[in-house]
């Protein structure tokens, strides 16, 4: 069967983004700090990844004071980072590769508990458009469906997710907890100790503009988001790369 995402291999610039962004994860799960303390920044990163992700959706970065309620778009997003840290992110990994629609559900019942009335509409796609079908490319591609390199293939979830809203609540969160979990599954950063996120946010305009070239189904805007999200994992990596140094720095 023809590779779907073997065309964009082809576009200018893909190839080397991928690269650069797979050698600086790879750098930093090489760092001295995280060879035996990875837990505590994976820990770390997994907290600055949620605060920045709730940026992205609209929602607050700062936690709440005691007793004042939480804003619940971040209380969702720190729910689903801590599904991706630690012993829970073995427990999500085993889901994602061998059930990825099942870990969605599990995804964004977890960052939209606070956020809708219906209950049970939690983890539930909608049903127009297409969206099932689309949803089970997707499947079929992070379970062995393409030989593309890791990174594009979680920037292609990414940005298919944030096309379809398929839950319509927390789709944003959704979308980039699961290009973690290709992160995480394909052991381009088994731990997780990246932080992509600040990146998309410190460039959120751009992060705006590029999804929507991505969803115009252009070549050049589908090439541009890849490229653009293979250096928010590697501009992630410096941020892991800074956590790691305050990390040994205190010891």
């Amino acid at each position: 069967m023809t590779d779907p995402l073997a065309p964009l291999l082809e576009l200018p610039g893909v190839i080397d983004a991928a690269e650069r962004a797979r050698d600086a994860l790879g750098a930093v799960h090489r760092h001295k700090t995280n060879r035996r303390g990875w837990p505590a920044t994976a820990a770390e990163a997994a907290v600055r990844a949620a605060r920045s992700s709730s940026a992205l959706d609209g929602g607050s970065m700062d936690f709440p004071r005691e007793g004042e309620d939480g804003d619940p778009i971040l209380a969702g997003a720190l729910r689903v980072g801590a599904a991706l840290d630690g012993d829970a992110l073995s427990i999500m990994l085993s889901t994602w590769k061998s059930a990825p629609l099942q870990a969605l559900a599990r995804l964004h019942l977890l960052a939209a508990a606070d956020l809708v009335e219906d209950q049970s509409a939690l983890g539930r796609p909608r049903s127009d458009g297409g969206i099932g079908e689309r949803l089970d490319f997707l499947a079929q591609l992070v379970t062995g469906g393409s030989s593309a390199p890791a990174p594009v293939i979680a920037a292609i979830v990414h940005g298919e997710l944030l096309t379809l809203k398929p839950f319509e609540s927390a789709d944003g969160v959704v979308a980039r907890a699961a290009s973690r979990l290709v992160a995480a599954s394909s052991g381009l950063d088994p731990h997780n100790l990246g932080v992509p996120e600040v990146s998309w946010l410190r460039r959120s305009q751009a992060y705006r503009d590029g999804a929507a070239g991505f969803a115009s189904g252009t070549a050049t805007g589908v090439g541009s988001w890849v490229i653009l999200c293979c250096g928010a994992l590697e501009a992630g990596a410096m941020e892991a790369t800074s956590i790691a140094e305050a990390a040994g720095s205190d010891k």
